[in-house]
């Protein structure tokens, strides 16, 4: 199928992209009834053990009887991830910021697949922005780190979306079926029950600004559509979708009514335990 990013564009107007500030209750999106999934990572933050183990127990804190009912992770840093385990308890997981795709050998710096497994990780992401953009990863990189993951039975959230320069060239659906494409590639229908995707518009990352719920529904829905085409539909409705992209106490709710989205991959509010604890707390329109 082709993606008409242009025309959703076209529909809204650039102005809709705006700056803005055991008894849980039961929460899922529609179609396959796709259980929600609040996020954070934590990237190069914070600066000290002392100061990870008290924002994480703050957060593991915000989950109550009275909470969603939600998955919850944290992607915090390699060192931080046993001590914040310990602290987290059976709240939340506790996963990587990413992996190398090599088990073992003469690869400086690099962290496994099987190490983080051998203490109790289970998800990771992969094709993050950040990596992709500072760090060089590319496509075929991406993909074997996701396929990795998968071999060793874990979970992988597979971040994909558009830079400014794309977005201004109406290009956001087409390079998310890309990155969609190339970084899915090998992974077999049965084995996607382990795998969330994050949509996360580059431009609003870390910048304050946010798609409107509508565009970021439209975007999401293509990203399903482009799942149904390489899998088929009962795949891709069992697939969580997730937003990423500024997301804030401010916008979370709304974004969280939409019928394909899932879940949010919060970057600054996660460092907030107020702020982060009021997402995990969403309270969508019924």
């Amino acid at each position: 199928m082709k993606f008409a990013a242009s025309l959703l564009l076209t529909a809204v107007g650039t102005n809709a992209f705006t700056t803005t500030p055991s008894n849980a209750r039961s929460t899922t999106t529609q179609l396959a009834a796709r259980k929600p999934f609040i996020s954070g990572n934590w990237k190069l933050n914070p600066q000290t053990k002392d100061e990870a183990l008290k924002l994480g127990k703050e957060i593991a804190a915000s989950i109550t009887s009275d909470s969603p009912d939600a998955e919850v992770a944290l992607f915090v840093p390699y060192v931080f991830i046993e001590s914040t385990m310990g602290v987290v308890g059976d709240k939340l997981s506790v996963g990587a910021e990413g992996v190398c795709p090599e088990i073992n050998g003469a690869y400086t710096g690099a962290i496994s697949t099987s190490m983080l497994k051998s203490i109790g990780v289970q998800w990771a992401l992969a094709g993050h922005s950040e990596r992709r953009v500072i760090f060089g990863e590319t496509d075929d990189y991406i993909n074997a780190q996701c396929l990795k993951l998968i071999d060793q039975g874990m979970s992988v959230m597979l971040c994909i979306g558009e830079s400014l320069a794309e977005f201004e060239q109406d290009l956001a659906g087409s390079v998310c079926a890309v990155q969609l494409k190339k970084g899915l590639k090998g992974i077999s229908k049965e084995d996607m029950s382990r795998v969330a995707i994050a949509y996360e518009p580059v431009w609003a990352i870390g910048t304050g600004k946010v798609a409107t719920p509508e565009i970021a529904q439209n975007v999401h829905k293509q990203c399903r559509d482009i799942l149904a085409e390489m899998y088929d539909q009962e795949t891709a409705d069992g697939v969580r979708i997730l937003y990423g992209g500024s997301v804030t106490p401010d916008s979370v709710d709304e974004l969280m009514s939409q019928e394909d989205i899932d879940g949010a991959l919060v970057g600054g509010a996660s460092l907030d335990s107020e702020k982060f604890g009021r997402i995990i707390n969403f309270k969508p329109a019924e």
